[in-house]
């Protein structure tokens, strides 16, 4: 009879990601791993495969729980351009471990580039589902008078992810908060509906 694993392997998973994301995948070693997921070679093996096979899996644990959760956030509130614009100031004010660590998905972009097809094809799929919410809600604000008119959701989405996936690599750089909420500002202002003038009498 095959043995009952003792471990929690979405937990293993968890943790696996979070030793990727700090560290990279070549500076990352199966000991680094093993340790920090609480488990043996074996058991890292027969569940996940090699280290390459366990990276793959971190990176669409990561999209998954990730994009899960700007859903959420980005569906709470009353103003749809206010919820996005409160999810880039986050970004921008973290503490500096955390915005010196950046994101998964465009830390694999920097390490891989374009080299690999199995990263690449996840990495694609990450902008897919992230630009699909932004898209989302951008429409939302348009429909709620928040948008610069002639904006195009879609097109936005994708201006909005290329600015925070800048944000990510200057932070990662050295940029500080205040930096950071600079890039912040222009983006809010590309977006954000002007009051129209008011006529000279």
């Amino acid at each position: 009879m095959a043995r009952t694993k003792v471990f929690d392997p979405a937990a293993a998973l968890d943790a696996a990601v979070r030793v990727f994301w700090e560290q990279g995948y070549e500076a990352t070693s199966t000991d680094d791993l093993v340790r920090a997921m609480g488990i043996g070679r074996q058991s890292m093996y027969d569940t996940f495969g090699d280290k390459k096979q366990l990276y793959l899996a971190a990176l669409t644990r990561y999209t998954d729980t990730g994009g899960a959760a700007l859903q959420h956030r980005l569906g709470a509130g009353q103003s749809p351009l206010g919820a996005l614009e409160a999810f880039l100031r986050e970004i921008a004010g973290a503490d500096a471990a955390l915005r010196a660590r950046g994101c998964l998905s465009v830390n694999a972009i920097a390490e891989f580039g374009q080299a690999d097809a199995d990263v690449r094809a996840l990495v694609e799929r990450s902008q897919r589902v992230t630009e699909d919410i932004f898209a989302d809600v951008l429409a939302r604000a348009r429909r709620a008078g928040e948008l610069a008119p002639g904006l195009d959701p879609a097109s936005a989405a994708h201006f909005v992810h290329t600015a925070i996936r800048g944000m990510r690599i200057s932070a990662k750089a050295g940029a500080g908060a205040a930096q950071l909420g600079a890039t912040v500002d222009f983006v809010m202002a590309a977006l954000k509906a002007r009051a129209a003038p008011v006529a000279e009498v």
